[in-house]
């Protein structure tokens, strides 16, 4: 891992990002981008970085020069405070639509992982569809961890994968296991039985332990966990083992199909109090 990428809007969510990706970065040799973006509707499409707003002709926009230059500051500040010894700072401040400058950032920069703050959703938040961090975790091209709350890197032993088991795929498997390598943590493998998607539980053991095999996890149990939906059932498992991560892949299917199947992975985003890391499949 060489490239750390941390969007920040400077919420206490985002500071405990910034603090678990210093702890990673610290560990694996990484450096870190940490990125603020301006949003401003005229500039959607434009995907500007700050030191470009002086190229646009006739815009003397007195309010966006004061965020620009307050911005700097406040990344300055936070780069003081999270001082990492043998940790590279890199600060970006980007103008226009959030997602589409990090994504854009991701492939520039050759990111290997994302952390991001989130708040958990419910209710009416629920309806409004384009999360800029739900949107980073079903496109995102690699590896994206989400807190809510503060987490130590040396806390986290015990991470539940859950999956169905039924493919394997060698880019998430790859990732989980440079995942559980780095924090020396257990691997709690786990299939949610459903009344819509239900197998008895020999088939289930004899699944995830195919799966286990054949991608040579060491390290891990196996675990069949019965509820009404996967979302649920991957929660409430979590909180009886007391697990310290949950980790996921994610089809980031687009459009109809989305609507259709909704995302697993998101709906956990939203509602587990627990870090979750995400690993797009395609």
């Amino acid at each position: 891992m060489k490239k750390i990428l941390i969007p920040t809007d400077f919420s206490d969510q985002a500071s405990y990002a910034l603090k678990l990706a210093c702890q990673i970065a610290s560990q694996s040799k990484a450096s870190i981008i940490l990125m603020h973006i301006v949003e401003d509707v005229s500039l959607q499409e434009a995907g500007l970085q700050a030191d470009q707003i002086s190229m646009l002709p006739n815009r003397d926009d007195v309010y966006m020069l004061k965020r620009l230059e307050q911005s700097r500051k406040q990344l300055l500040d936070l780069v003081d405070q999270h001082h990492t010894e043998g940790v590279e700072f890199l600060t970006k401040i980007n103008v226009g639509n959030p997602y589409r400058n990090i994504s854009k950032t991701i492939t520039e920069d050759e990111v290997d992982l994302i952390v991001m703050g989130t708040k958990g959703i419910s209710g009416i938040d629920e309806v409004l569809i384009g999360s800029n961090t739900e949107r980073v975790v079903r496109y995102s091209s690699c590896p994206v961890i989400t807190v809510k709350e503060p987490v130590k890197l040396e806390s986290i032993k015990d991470i539940v994968f859950a999956a169905s088991f039924n493919t394997s795929n060698d880019k998430v498997v790859k990732n989980l296991i440079k995942l559980q390598e780095m924090l020396d943590a257990k691997l709690h493998l786990l299939r949610v039985n459903t009344p819509s998607n239900f197998l008895v539980d020999r088939d289930s053991k004899e699944m995830i332990k195919q799966f286990a095999k054949k991608n040579k996890l060491e390290n891990y149990s196996i675990n069949i966990y019965n509820d009404l939906d996967e979302e649920d059932g991957i929660r409430y498992f979590a909180n009886e083992i007391n697990a310290d991560l949950i980790a996921m892949a994610t089809h980031g299917r687009t459009g109809l199909m989305h609507l259709i199947g909704g995302s697993i992975a998101e709906d956990i985003v939203n509602h587990a109090k627990r870090p979750v890391w995400t690993c797009r499949i395609k």
